[in-house]
């Protein structure tokens, strides 16, 4: 063994301890840690011939990276929708770490088993039904990816075709349709090879980022197609009508897909759960967990009701790997064969806080929103271009919007990002975090106040 590493080796605990020391450091620092950096990263350096040892390279990361990296986990960074890591999760994911499971099979370990059981507790947080499996991915992205390629699936099905062994060949183009599509969506249907130009942006209703049903129905009459609904729109956490969108199956065929990325943590708000009614409907549905569960990067979930066309998709055959039975090992479900236990954190987290702690989370961030909501419309020349509905707060100012974000960035005191909202130029500041409070968005709304 190379006499550096078997140091190392020698020494994990004490080293183990000095990286916990150093970690604690960065953590007890984020108050006073600029919340975004827009300086130059270091000179780069060239790959080291010979180690310098974990406790070297502990010691030339703080001298080099450490201070260049954003308090991005701290309670005023607002950009994206962007959560921090519980303690219970920053927990969970060092032992993901330490203990290393192949999560490609389920032989020999009972890390699957876990994975499994985290699932079903985030349906059950969700208040999905039973019907329901899911599966552990990298983010909201691929959580979309997955519900498409399901319904990519299913329609072939209606001509009898197989998208997965023999592509779309001879039938009718597949159509995407949704009021307000996530990049993510558009990102998907490349990927999957029905094509960026194949969403159809429907109509929203007035004011909103909701689909107009009217407008929906008259798309699904021309045939069977994809219909993606969103549980929380990024700009202004609209909801589409879910029942009312299941409902229309009554009378045309379509793959029902619902983008919850974090909307669907409204299910823990004692004022916002009605707007999941018909979520149970749902034939694939993204939950993203890196944002309102605070568990770290990366990590979400997809959830279907038809994960028989889940194996059709994703299955991967290869005499080592064995087939995948009535129970299949998740590299027959999710793209990636090499899974890291990306449940283990989340695991930690509802186990360590449960509903109540994250339903608390929630319920103070959208107070902490809607404060910041109120206080921004005493400003002359800010407008808020929606209503503050959740946890997002989506804005307008008279200056220029990217001058601006930059002069609020470079106070170190918060971070924002822009949007364009019916046209308009704006701001959006997006409250996920699990220390952000109220007291927090007042302390942003100064720094506002004072730069925009």
């Amino acid at each position: 063994m190379d006499p550096i590493l078997a140091g190392d080796l020698a020494r994990f605990p004490d080293l183990l301890t000095a990286v916990r020391d150093q970690a604690v450091k960065v953590l007890a620092s984020l108050d006073d840690r600029p919340v975004a950096l827009p300086g130059e990263p270091p000179s780069p350096e060239t790959l080291p011939q010979q180690g310098a040892g974990l406790d070297g390279a502990l010691d030339r990361f703080a001298e080099r990276w450490q201070d260049r990296m954003s308090g991005s986990a701290g309670p005023r960074y607002l950009g994206f929708v962007t959560g921090g890591a519980t303690p219970a999760a920053v927990a969970g994911d060092w032992l993901t770490s330490a203990l290393d499971q192949n999560l490609s099979s389920g032989a020999g370990s009972a890390a699957p088993d876990l994975e499994r059981e985290t699932v079903r507790w985030l349906r059950d947080l969700f208040g999905l039904p039973g019907t329901f499996s899911g599966s552990f991915v990298t983010g909201a992205t691929m959580s979309n990816f997955v519900g498409l390629a399901l319904g990519r699936q299913w329609y072939g099905e209606q001509y009898g075709a197989d998208a997965a062994e023999d592509g779309l060949r001879n039938v009718p183009p597949l159509r995407v349709l949704s009021g307000t599509p996530h990049s993510s969506i558009v990102k998907a249907t490349s990927m999957l090879g029905v094509g960026r130009n194949q969403v159809r942006v429907l109509p929203t209703l007035p004011g909103r980022e909701a689909v107009d049903l009217a407008a929906l129905e008259a798309a699904l009459a021309e045939g069977p197609a994809i219909v993606v609904a969103n549980a929380g729109t990024v700009n202004t956490v609209d909801f589409d009508d879910l029942r009312a969108i299941a409902d229309l199956r009554q009378r045309y065929p379509f793959w029902l897909h619902v983008d919850g990325a974090f909307g669907l943590f409204a299910a823990l708000s004692r004022e916002h759960a009605p707007l999941l009614d018909g979520l149970d409907e749902a034939d694939s549905v993204c939950a993203d967990l890196h944002k309102w569960l605070n568990v770290p990067y990366d990590a979400a979930v997809q959830f279907t009701r038809r994960p028989d066309l889940q194996v059709a998709v994703f299955r991967n055959a290869a005499a080592y790997l064995g087939d995948p039975g009535e129970n299949p090992d998740f590299m027959h479900l999710t793209p990636e064969n090499s899974r890291r236990f990306r449940a283990l954190p989340a695991w930690f987290a509802l186990t360590a806080y449960g509903a109540n702690g994250h339903r608390e989370i929630v319920e103070r961030n959208t107070a902490a929103a809607r404060r910041l909501g109120e206080l921004l419309g005493t400003v002359p020349g800010v407008r808020l271009l929606a209503p503050v509905r959740m946890n997002v707060v989506c804005f307008a100012i008279e200056g220029d919007v990217p001058a601006a974000l930059r002069a609020v960035t470079a106070t170190g005191r918060t971070f924002l990002t822009p949007t364009v909202y019916d046209g308009q130029p704006g701001i959006r500041a997006a409250f996920s975090n699990w220390r952000t409070t109220v007291q927090d968005a007042e302390e942003i709304f100064e720094t506002l106040r004072h730069t925009l």
